[in-house]
C-alpha cells in the first residue's frame, strides 16, 4: 500500500509529533468511570489531531473500510515509521490519535509485534465501539501494518 504522491510532497514536516504518549493516554482512560468518559476523552485527542489541508484528501490515500473518510500517510526514515492521518469524524479523528501514539517512531518489527486488541482493552475501548467503527479501525490499524511492511 503506497501513498501515489511525490516525496516532495510527502515531507518529514507533515508528520507533527504529538503531545502525548501511551502512559498519559491510558491513564486519561483508565481515570475515565464510563463510555461517556471515555467518549469524550477520544473527541478531546481527536482535537489535537493536526488537520491535514484539503489536497492531502485524496482518494489514494483514503483508507478503505472506514464508514468516514479517513486518509492515513506514512513516512520511513531509517527503518522507523511514522504516520499522519485526518478524518471527516471526530471520533475516527481520536481513533487515529490512539493509533498514532501506538504506532509512530517504531521499527517495523515493534509493529508487528504490538498487541493492539491489549491496547484498547487497557483503554476500555474494546466492546464499546460500533461494528462500523470497530471495522474502520481495523482497516487503520491494517493499513499501518501494510505500510510497515511494504517500506
Amino acid at each position: 500500500m503506497q501513498n501515489i504522491l511525490t516525496e516532495a510532497y510527502v515531507t518529514p514536516d507533515l508528520f507533527t509529533p504529538l503531545s502525548f504518549n501511551t502512559e498519559q493516554v491510558l491513564s486519561r482512560f483508565t481515570q475515565a468511570r464510563n463510555w461517556q468518559e471515555r467518549y469524550r476523552q477520544l473527541m478531546l485527542l481527536g482535537k489535537q489531531l493536526p488537520k491535514l489541508a484539503s489536497e492531502y484528501h485524496i482518494p489514494n490515500a483514503q483508507v478503505q473500510g472506514c464508514e468516514s473518510n479517513a486518509w492515513l500517510y506514512h513516512y520511513e526514515k531509517k527503518g522507523t515509521h511514522f504516520y499522519t492521518g485526518d478524518s471527516d469524524a471526530r471520533i475516527v479523528r481520536g481513533l487515529i490519535v490512539l493509533l498514532l501514539i501506538a504506532y509512530n517512531d517504531k521499527t517495523t518489527t515493534e509493529i508487528n509485534a504490538f498487541d493492539h486488541t491489549h491496547y484498547f482493552e487497557e483503554l476500555g475501548l474494546s466492546g464499546q465501539l460500533s461494528p462500523s467503527r470497530s471495522n474502520g479501525l481495523h482497516a487503520l490499524i491494517n493499513a499501518i501494518k501494510d505500510f510497515a511492511n511494504t517500506a
